[in-house]
């Protein structure tokens, strides 16, 4: 029996949500009724995404289309500012936007790798979500951070990424103790590896791409890495007042049993990283 979640009159702004997870995200928002903000840097497929979020919608609601970039400000401020004033409030902010650089810690530019890691994977949430409160507190509204399982565990090549990840859940269960009495709740979740085009991004061959997931997947108590709707109906779930109203400050682990059968990638990734 599949599940269903009823957002009419919700809005959700989504970030990083012209591809991936994000895309799946604004969808099942849509497909359940709320008005969804689909934002990306890359015009075309937030169009894309924007006209299939319209198509699912069940009174055919239009998403509204931003193009920014979560690491200039001024994109950001201006996302904020065009949510409200085409739908007058806000509801639901999914912060899902993420990027990884694998790099040593000798590598030569490891320090800028770090400072862009950081930026776009924490600086970016914590601006949008303090310039996101006032209006969420108007709503009783929400957050949900996309974080990982990175920041649970470590491997080698990636500190950057487990680092910003780590810092996030963080500042999640610290923006779910200070939000409460706003009765904002804020979660996180932790997905493992998952089907995208999030390590492609990186430069790296798809077929190679595609090895990794599926011997990753052979290692998982549930015989599968995850897809992008798994972390979606998650992010549901937990942005639904009925079903999650009393969890905040939750670490929600989606990672079809990776953390519970220690299952280690080190091997992998370094094929990866050779490459």
């Amino acid at each position: 029996m599949s599940v269903s979640y009823d957002f009419t009159g919700k809005v959700a702004l989504i970030t990083g949500s012209s591809s991936g997870i994000g895309a799946d995200i604004a969808e099942l928002f849509a497909k359940s009724g709320a008005n969804v903000v689909v934002t990306g840097r890359n015009a075309d497929r937030v169009a894309k995404v924007a006209k299939q979020c319209t198509d699912v919608s069940p009174k055919q609601l239009k998403a509204l289309q931003v193009v920014g970039d979560v690491n200039n400000e001024q994109d950001l401020n201006r996302l904020i500012e065009t949510t409200v004033q085409t739908f007058g409030k806000l509801d639901i902010l999914v912060n899902n936007v993420g990027f990884a650089h694998m790099a040593d810690v000798d590598t030569e530019d490891y320090f800028q790798i770090f400072q862009n890691v950081l930026y776009t994977n924490l600086n970016s949430v914590v601006y949008l979500t303090h310039k996101c409160v006032e209006h969420l507190a108007k709503t009783n509204g929400n957050i949900i951070n996309i974080s990982s399982i990175a920041s649970k565990i470590s491997s080698r090549g990636s500190s950057p990424y487990h680092i910003s990840k780590a810092a996030l859940d963080m500042f999640t269960k610290c923006m779910a103790a200070e939000l409460g009495p706003k009765r904002i709740r804020v979660n996180s979740v932790n997905p493992g590896a998952v089907v995208t085009n999030f390590v492609i991004n990186m430069g790296l061959p798809t077929e190679m791409v595609e090895k990794f997931n599926e011997t990753i997947g052979t290692k998982y108590p549930v015989g599968r890495v995850g897809q992008s709707p798994d972390i979606a109906n998650t992010v549901a779930y937990l942005a639904s007042d009925t079903a999650a109203g009393f969890l905040t400050g939750s670490i929600v682990v989606a990672d079809g049993g990776h953390l519970a059968a220690n299952v280690s990638i080190d091997g992998e990734k370094q094929k990866l990283n050779k490459n």
